[in-house]
């Protein structure tokens, strides 16, 4: 079992910056690819981007390449989301997710388990 806690969300303006951290628990959570995904005001859930267990390998959706950076330190059982030249519609509750097979899914059907989210407000 993983369980997931994820911290950092605020209010920000925009082109500003938030570092979001999920602290893991379980000492099997090195061998876990990570993801982040938000849900937006009257959306549902997507991805936002994955790293593999090793952290070598990244994946991000278009709207954040460039912006977002996802990261990972395995001896502290943590996963960031550095999140720059934030935008409104970057607005939304975001969340980690861990993969028991490190495939950099994009879809929540490849993950796990969910941290309970934190909520990013980017105001104009």
């Amino acid at each position: 079992q993983v369980q997931l806690v994820e911290s950092g969300g605020g209010l920000v303006q925009a082109g500003g910056s938030l570092r979001l951290s999920c602290a893991a628990s379980g000492r099997i959570f090195s061998s876990y690819g990570m993801g982040w995904f938000r849900q937006r005001p009257g959306k549902e859930r997507e991805f936002v981007a994955a790293i593999r267990w090793s952290g070598g390998t990244t994946n991000y959706v278009d709207s954040v390449k460039g912006r977002f950076t996802i990261s990972r330190d395995n001896a502290k059982n943590t996963v960031y989301l550095q999140m720059n030249s934030l935008k409104p519609e970057d607005t939304a509750v975001y969340y980690c997710a861990a993969d028991r097979d490190s495939e950099l899914g994009v879809t929540m059907e490849s993950y796990h388990y969910w941290g309970q989210g934190t909520q990013v407000t980017v105001s104009s």
